[in-house]
Order: C-alpha cells, then structure tokens, then sequence
C-alpha cells in the first residue's frame, strides 16, 4: 500500500504577504503582552526595551516559520544570511535599542554623575523646638500600619449584609482628613466570582481608621468605586492609566480621599531625570476619581493630597545626598561626613501636612543617630535635625525592655517634641497586634523610659522623670490646685483602664481620675469635698476634661472612709 507524501505546510507565496502575517502574528502576541504587563511607551523605562526586544524576537520566529527556512540546516553562516534578507530592519532596530540602552544605563551610574545624585533632594536645617511644636493628646497617632489594618480587617464583620461578598484590602493610605491623622483603604472583592456578580455596583464602601483614637469605621458610598486594584479587567487602576497615559512612568498609586469623603486614586508620575535611566524623581500626578474613572494630570496637586513623594523614595535620594557629599570615590574609600538613613520611617502630622520621619545616622550604622529628617510628602521640603542620640532600633529595644514581662512589642517610633525635647513615642502592642501600652524614650539618653497606660499617663510620667532628673527645670509641670465639693460623678472604662470623671460645684469642667492612680476615687459619693492638684493643660487641648491628677479628700468635710494614697 503506498504511502501518501505529507501535506506541506500552507505558506504565503508573495513576499508582502509573508510580511504581512509576520506583522499580525507580533501585533497580536505585543497586544497580550502589553495588556498584561502594561509596560510604558517610554525610553526611561526598562521596561520598555523588554517589551520592544519581546516583539523583535517574535518578528523574527515568525519569518523563520513563514519562509520554511530549516532550522535543523544550514550553520550560523546560513543563520545570519537568512536575518539579514528577511530581518534586517527589525535586527537594526534591535541592535540600536540595545546600544541605546547600554549607553543610558552607563551616563546614568552615580560613578558620573556624583553631583546630580547629591542635589536630587534641597535639605535645609531645622530648629527642633521651634518647627516641632509640641502636639496635643488628640493628634498623636497611637497605631502603626499593621495595627491599624487589623482593626480595620475586624470592621469589615459590621457589614452582615456584604461579608462574604468583599474582604478588607490591607492597602491602608495614612492622610489627614479633616484635621485628623488617619488610615484609609478601600475592600476588595473576596475572588473572581465575587468581582463577576458585583463588578455592575463597584465596591461600596471604604474604611477609615482613627490613628489617635483606634476607632475604626466604615463609611458607605452613594455609588461605588469601579476602578481598583481588584479589578482584573479594563477598571484595574493600572490598567486604566496605563491606557489613558501610555507614555507615563508610575509610581503606585495610593488611595486617598478629599476632604468631602470622596474616594480618589493618586498616582505619582516618576520621571528620571540623570541620563536615561538614574535620578529618579516625581513630577506632579495623575489624580483618578475611584467611583467614574475620569482622570487629570496635575503639576502641582491640590493641597488635600497628602502622599506623593512615597518615604522609600525619600530615602533613596538621603542616602544619595548624603553618600555623595565628598565625591563617589569618598562614598567608597574613607567615606568622610558620609551619612544614611536608618531602616524605617514613620509619619507625623504638622500644619494640616503628612510628613515623613527617618533618622540619620553614620555609613557606619552604629547605635547611634546623628539627627534626623523630616519630609514633607506633598512638596518634598526637607528638613535635617540635628538630635544625637538613639537609633529608632535602640529605642524600640529600651521600650520593650520596660514592660519585658508583658512581652509587649514596639512599634516603629515617632519622634515627637515633649518639653522641648526630641521624644521617641512609641506604642506597645501584645501578640494580638493591639496597642495596650505607650512608651516615651528620650533620644540623647534613651535609658531614660517612661510608659503608661494611656499617652497621658505616659507624658506625664516622662515629664517628670525629665525634671528630677535635671534635664528640665520643674517649671515645665506648672501645678494647679482647686477644691470643692463634688456635685457630679461619671465613670468609664478607658483602654482597660477605670476612671472617675468629678465635677465640682460651681464649675463646668471633669476632672479625670485614674482608679490605678487614685485608689480612693472609688469610696466617693456626690456632696465629698475633695482637694485635686494637676497639671495646668496644654494650649490646645480640650478644658472641659481635664487629667493627670492627685486627689486629696477632706475627712473633716466628707463621709467618704479614710485609705487611698
């Protein structure tokens, strides 16, 4: 029985046509690419040069299938012949883009241009107590990132009606809203099913959490957000820039919202400014409404953007700034007046502004700070501190050290200015990730560590300790002293804690008493004549209850019993 010869291959016969279905091929295998890993449109993206190699590449297999060239024939002699009649405008545009990036990446190396790396970042000095100003009760934050997600991942089981339909993102943006500092982040839908039913009505809340009073809440929208990183398709935050701005260079956007509630997506534009690939910087941003999707490039943001210049960032351009300051050869050999940042950053906020807080240290990296900085993350104004003292790392250490047998864990510090004095604040959490306790470390002599169950139970603890031992004069805890006869009294459980909140006859204001510190304050009934001393309160926090006290109850005037302190 005879065999029938194969059937050959179908191939185009005209050239044009070769062309043609080679073109298509590489069009259609770009397009995915493109659509998945959505690389920039732009010669300062590495990216780029990947994505244009990827479809050189596929032009080039394509011919070779096309004309029925043999690959199992011929030797690299017939290779190279077969390129140069079939490929070679795509090989030129090849070999150029690689020239081009090899050129880029080398005038792009520190090695040459030492002086535009160091001047990436303007760093000014500042007075700590006079820039620093000491911030009242209600605007220390008193959570870090992780605690904050976990409180609000536990809010997300208030919504009985959408649970199983959404989970909580742990892609929290910390801002100031309304005077506040505060975490926000958006929910996600809980898988592809999820997204494939609700993907019509959006995601219909957010989450904000208090960073001073730990409370968590999650706020409804009218309409949802369409646009998110749970998005698989064409509403993928990413995906949608990419599309309206195919040339511009990203940063991560962060999720934000205006003073009004809204939702908004932030997306830094990174433009490189040394050479091809090096000096990387922010130039404005492309701000996108969460809920329609519509987008606007601005050069200089609205002032209620609070994330634009990301602390990574930040510290990137330090540690070039302060490597580079003699030279790159400095930076390597003898590295005189070389300085870094630490290994962490925390946010505090000044003048209705989110900044960013790093130590400095030595190219050393010993235990021990020379300063630190801090960065304003909307306009990148930048300010160096001179503070010797502690590392954060050390703080954390001296902190955890204090309650060693709760087995607390510190938090990344945030430096604060009590009594004129550079303050590491720190909260305490257990292994729940919940803050139960708050700590103070002085930075010059961080030995020196006062904690407590509330942040004014810890500052007044800290203030003292400072005074006795001599390192600020009694006159920073100016005492007061008032007496009465008790015509009002509340209680509440404060983070664990009882207190006894009196009004005297006559006044308007509470006096908060702490039960673990006023054992007597128990055995008082209304119509007890009562001595308190305290602290007169700081400008700026709220008069009308007042804390930190002694109480001193007059047994000739009272029937309370006798016992307290």
């Amino acid at each position: 029985m005879e065999q029938k010869p194969p059937k050959k291959r179908r191939l185009p016969k005209s050239k044009a046509g070769k062309i043609a279905v080679n073109l298509l091929i590489t069009a259609l295998v770009g397009f995915v690419y493109f659509y998945v890993t959505l690389p920039p449109i732009n010669l300062h993206s590495s990216d780029f040069y990947v994505f244009v190699g990827l479809l050189c590449l596929c032009y080039a297999v394509c011919a070779l299938v096309t004309s029925g060239f043999d690959l199992n024939g011929g030797g690299p002699k017939e290779y190279f012949r077969f390129i140069k009649s079939q490929c070679l405008p795509v090989g030129a545009l090849f070999v150029l883009l690689l020239v081009v990036a090899l050129v880029g990446a080398v005038v792009s190396m520190p090695l040459f241009r030492a002086a535009s790396y160091r001047e990436l970042l303007q760093v000014e000095s500042g007075d700590f107590s006079t820039d620093i100003a000491e911030i009242s009760f209600n605007e220390i934050p008193t959570l870090d990132r992780d605690s904050a997600n976990y409180l609000g991942d536990r809010q997300m089981g208030t919504l009985s009606d959408m649970v199983s339909q959404f989970e909580y993102s742990n892609d929290s943006t910390q801002i100031n809203y309304q005077g506040r500092p505060v975490r926000v982040a958006p929910i996600a839908y809980a898988d592809l099913i999820k997204w494939f039913t609700n993907r019509s009505q959006g995601l219909p809340v957010y989450v904000i959490v208090d960073m001073v009073t730990q409370e968590a809440t999650v706020v409804r929208l009218e309409e949802g957000m369409k646009y998110s990183f749970s998005e698989p398709l064409n509403r993928n935050i990413l995906r949608h820039l990419r599309f309206q701005y195919p040339t511009y260079l990203f940063a991560t956007p962060e999720f934000e919202i205006d003073e009004t509630g809204h939702p908004w997506w932030i997306a830094p534009r990174v433009v490189k400014t040394i050479g091809l690939f090096g000096g990387t910087d922010i130039q404005g941003a492309v701000l996108v409404d969460a809920v329609t999707g519509e987008c606007a490039y601005y050069d200089e943001v609205p002032t209620w953007v609070d994330t634009l210049y990301t602390p990574n960032l930040i510290m990137e351009q330090y540690d070039y700034h302060g490597t580079l300051v003699n030279g790159f050869i400095n930076s390597i050999f003898g590295q005189r007046d070389v300085t870094v940042t630490t290994s962490g950053y925390n946010y505090i906020a000044l003048n209705d502004d989110v900044y960013m807080y790093t130590g400095v240290t030595s190219a050393n990296a010993d235990q021990s700070n020379l300063g630190f900085l801090l960065t304003n993350q909307r306009t990148k104004q930048t300010r160096f501190y001179s503070a010797p003292g502690a590392t954060e790392e050390a703080a954390k250490a001296s902190a955890q050290g204090a309650v060693q047998d709760l087995r607390y864990i510190a938090t990344f510090p945030l430096l604060l200015n009590i009594a004129d004095e550079p303050t590491y604040f720190i909260p305490l959490k257990d292994a729940t990730n919940l803050v139960k306790s708050y700590a103070m470390v002085n930075v010059a002599q961080y030995q020196l560590v006062a904690v407590g169950a509330t942040v004014a139970e810890c500052e007044r603890a800290y203030v003292q300790m400072l005074s006795s031992k001599g390192i600020t004069t009694p006159e920073v805890l100016p005492q007061t002293r008032v007496s009465g006869r008790i015509e009002e009294i509340r209680t509440a459980v404060l983070e664990g804690n009882t207190y006894y909140f009196l009004r005297l006859k006559g006044g308007e204001e509470f006096y908060a008493l702490s039960a673990a510190q006023n054992r007597e304050a128990v055995t008082l009934n209304v119509g007890d004549t009562v001595t308190i001393e305290h602290a007169i309160a700081q400008e700026g926090t709220d008069s009308s209850i007042l804390d930190g006290y002694t109480l001193t109850v007059d047994r000739r005037a009272s029937t309370a019993r006798p016992g307290g302190e």
